[in-house]
């Protein structure tokens, strides 16, 4: 029997898809070997240290960095989209309560989609690159709006609208506490915000452009970005590093704690990057943040890393192992007044903008991903058994 199908000869390739090639990009890389990472030509820790939020956002949506005046008209434009519409904001508490037990970003998931709808997105197969950006600028705009209202829902508190006289970040920390932050820890986790927005083709990311090739709106795409972000091996290790720390309790505690885990074969959670074979990037500017907060917490995690490390090197010898940006990035949230539940959450905030981008690039390809798999099960073809 014939087939319109093209054949194609499989190709092998490692497990994860590690290391493979799967399209081109402008917006970024991520090179592990020189422990380095980059938005369009820029360093990501620089872009962190010298501009703010919405500088990078026009950067990886628009392809430049912003002088004054297009700055403020790109502020301009996207601070009315932080509010909600009607339909929305009303459908907010029974998803709060539906998420009560899996959190915020569980409701994100829905939330999102409902967004969508109501915003009327349509596939971006069907659309041109103005409305497509239009679209990835009013979710990536209402993310933090739908992230701290389910928030304050779920513990029985009404949600806080948005401020324009606020930036993105500042904004954020408003809506989740219903106080306006201190600059401190406004530009803190401003910085946080900046260098998570994009940081290769992780899991996420790459779902995201795998739902983008086949046509999908926005939302849909996004929402399935959300998806994957949520597992515990991908957005959920900020938190987790801190129970590290809680665990080990004091100083004295931590050679015999550190030892009896590495010696299980048990991960140290804040330790260790699949790609970064040297020290992450992002964590020599988060030790640096910590550090200017100073305390007894900033003090023992220093402490935690110098022995972790030296008992790596001694345990592992020829691994490099070194913090990830989790580590400190749980510990200065931590300081900035987050709750641990709402360390993935702030992540995707960012990340979505990450993922807009990504979006906006791949619609610009038809071509839909459509990998092969190898057929491990029995022979076939078989003949189907009578029914007895």
């Amino acid at each position: 029997m014939s087939s319109n199908r093209a054949v194609i000869n499989p190709v092998d390739v490692p497990r994860g898809l590690a290391g493979v090639v799967v399209t081109d990009t402008s917006l970024g890389d991520v090179r592990g070997q020189e422990g380095f990472y980059h938005y369009r030509q820029y360093s990501a820790v620089d872009l962190a240290q010298t501009r703010d939020f919405e500088d990078v956002w026009h950067l990886m949506v628009h392809g430049e960095l912003p002088d004054v005046s297009r700055r403020d008209a790109f502020a301009t434009r996207v601070r009315p989209l932080r509010r909600l519409p009607d339909d929305v904001r009303a459908a907010l508490p029974v998803i709060a309560g539906a998420s009560a037990h899996s959190g915020p970003l569980s409701g994100l998931r829905t939330a999102l989609s409902l967004f969508g709808a109501s915003r009327g997105f349509r596939p971006v197969y069907d659309l041109d690159a103005d409305r497509r950006r239009a679209d990835a600028l009013a979710a990536s705009a209402a993310v933090p709006t739908l992230l701290t209202a389910l928030y304050r829902l779920g513990r029985g508190l009404d949600p806080v609208e948005p401020r324009d006289d606020l930036s993105y970040a500042a904004n954020y920390l408003y809506m989740l506490t219903g106080s306006e932050p201190e600059p401190l820890k406004a530009r803190a986790i401003e910085q946080y915000l900046i260098s998570t927005i994009d940081h290769g083709f992780n899991a996420s990311t790459f779902t995201a452009r795998v739902i983008t090739s086949t046509g999908a709106d926005v939302a849909a795409c996004l929402v399935g970005a959300v998806g994957a972000l949520s597992g515990p091996l991908h957005g959920g290790a900020p938190s987790r590093a801190l129970d590290t720390l809680d665990a080990i309790g004091t100083p004295d505690r931590i050679d015999a704690w550190i030892r009896e885990r590495v010696l299980a074969g048990d991960r140290i959670m804040g330790f260790g990057h699949p790609v970064y074979r040297t020290e992450d990037p992002r964590s020599r500017m988060f030790r640096g943040i910590a550090k200017r907060f100073g305390g007894p917490r900033v003090a023992f995690a220093v402490e935690v890393e110098r022995q972790v490390e030296s008992i790596l090197a001694e345990l592992k010898p020829g691994r490099e192992l070194h913090i990830n940006v989790e580590f400190y990035a749980g510990v200065v949230m931590e300081l900035c007044g987050l709750p641990r539940e709402m360390f993935t959450p702030t992540f995707a905030a960012a990340r979505t903008v990450g993922w807009s981008a990504n979006i906006l690039e791949q619609a610009e390809d038809s071509k839909i991903i459509r990998p092969a798999a190898r057929y491990v099960g029995p022979g076939a073809p078989v003949a189907v058994p009578v029914r007895a």
